[in-house]
């Protein structure tokens, strides 16, 4: 009778395939920029706000747009409603890359991350609703501590001088990938006022020819960025927050490649041209025109003493943290996936409190919770910011305590000895790499021999070294 084959248990945070993590390195790369970008934004908003006067409301607040089509803007409304549209594009093309060529495509695959982040979600909005109940607050501020900034944290990664292996960087893409589905979704479904129907069914008819035209191939970039802006104009009309169409032309995009003549699919190529703009124009230009809350003894013990804002505070720091690392380990708990023998689990724990930065998307959404309350917005903007702080500084000691054993796994990953471009570590099972390589020692032994008997002719001479 033969023996049953065992199953192979899925391993979580394992290697990741070379063309993913070729991808995940050029992603995060420009996010990483991107990060730094943001960074400076939210301090230069800081300091314009609290040291020139009126000015920083005044600039934000300025109106501009053609009021006759319902888009006289101030510049605030602008950055939140159209600039982070960009933002949103990126990240539907992403999510739709995810799902048909990336981790998530794997059912098995993208069960872990999924249901991480989704913990990583649930349990923010558990502990800020919890605060404020028992607080007496209000509770229409759930949402605000449940996203994560894949930007700021890359941007946190890169001060510090973390050298990250590329499993948890992907890990903490793909959560913050699904951060931003379900962020799109909240927003869609909680934060949308009196529809305009007719509105919505321009902005729909426009999605159906922005799809025919994608369907028959039609090229240029002359039809798509007209059709694009009137789109996000008529979803802007429509009451449903204008982001929205962003997201939904970037799932319209293919991104798989139909055969091996195409070098990228056009949803990556869009997303190649595309996301430098949004990680370095429009979230740094968004955080300049939100993040400028003024800044004093008071507003600080604010942030700590208010229900509302406490609970965003505790939901980004310690929602985040045990969420995605409850998630995280209730999934290989019951499934059969097991740990990466490289790491431990005090890694996915420092990950997990790395995602607690949540700036770009919890500021939007602290806008909608609160939007009749201006000073309220600016106490719940001010605790997003100082949550962030905390989670930063919180991930940042944990993560620098195993910065060695990430350093030597990161030098691993890249090592390429026989210089062909390709990662060793990604060779190992491919004879010509081990020829390759067996060329190369013999010659620096050959080399080796060659310098021993010059040294040993030097010594008989008695010219060498005493």
């Amino acid at each position: 009778m033969t023996a049953p084959v065992p199953r192979t248990r899925h391993k979580l945070l394992g290697r990741l395939s070379l063309p993913e993590r070729n991808f995940v390195a050029e992603a995060l790369r420009t996010e990483t920029v991107g990060g730094v970008l943001l960074l400076v934004a939210a301090v230069a908003a800081l300091i314009w706000a609290n040291t020139a006067g009126g000015s920083y409301e005044a600039v934000r607040g300025f109106h501009l747009g053609p009021g006759s089509l319902g888009l006289d803007l101030s510049l605030q409304h602008w950055a939140a409603d159209g600039l982070l549209a960009v933002f949103f594009f990126v990240a539907g093309i992403e999510l739709k890359r995810e799902l048909v060529a990336g981790d998530l495509r794997d059912a098995k695959a993208a069960a872990l991350p999924v249901v991480a982040a989704l913990c990583g979600m649930a349990m923010p909005a558990l502990v800020y609703v919890l605060t404020n109940v028992l607080g007496g607050g209000s509770t229409a501020g759930w949402a605000v501590p449940t996203a994560t900034d894949i930007a700021f944290a890359l941007a946190v990664l890169a001060v510090i001088g973390t050298s990250l292996p590329s499993a948890l960087r992907a890990f903490l893409l793909t959560l913050a990938v699904v951060d931003d589905l379900f962020a799109i979704l909240i927003i869609a479904v909680f934060f949308t006022s009196d529809l305009n129907f007719a509105a919505l069914g321009g902005a729909f008819a426009g999605l159906v020819l922005f799809w025919l035209l994608l369907r028959k191939r039609v090229r240029g970039w002359y039809l798509y960025v007209p059709l694009g802006l009137v789109i996000w104009g008529l979803m802007y009309n429509s009451g449903i927050h204008a982001t929205i169409a962003g997201v939904a032309m970037g799932l319209m995009l293919r991104c798989h490649r139909e055969d091996d003549s195409e070098p990228h699919s056009p949803g990556e190529h869009i997303e190649h041209r595309v996301r430098p703009l949004s990680a370095g124009l429009a979230v740094p230009l968004f955080a300049l025109f939100s993040a400028g809350v003024s800044i004093s003894g008071g507003a600080l013990r604010d942030v700590f003493t208010q229900p509302e804002t406490l609970g965003v505070v505790l939901g980004l720091v310690v929602g985040k943290a045990v969420g995605i690392f409850g998630g995280t380990w209730l999934a290989t708990r019951f499934t059969r996936a097991e740990l990466n023998e490289d790491l431990a689990w005090p890694d996915v724990f420092a990950v997990a409190s790395l995602a607690g930065i949540g700036f770009t998307v919890s500021l939007l959404i602290g806008e909608l919770a609160f939007t009749g309350d201006p000073l309220l917005t600016d106490e719940i903007k001010a605790a997003v910011l100082a949550g962030s702080l905390i989670a930063a500084v919180l991930s940042g000691i944990l993560l620098k305590l195993r910065n060695a054993k990430y350093r030597k796994l990161w030098e691993d990953e890249e090592r390429d000895e026989d210089l062909d471009g390709i990662p060793d570590i990604y060779e190992l099972d491919k004879p010509d790499y081990h020829l390759r390589m067996a060329a190369i020692h013999e010659k620096k032994a050959a080399e080796h021999r060659r310098l021993a008997e010059v040294a040993g002719g030097e010594s008989e001479d008695g010219n060498g070294p005493a």
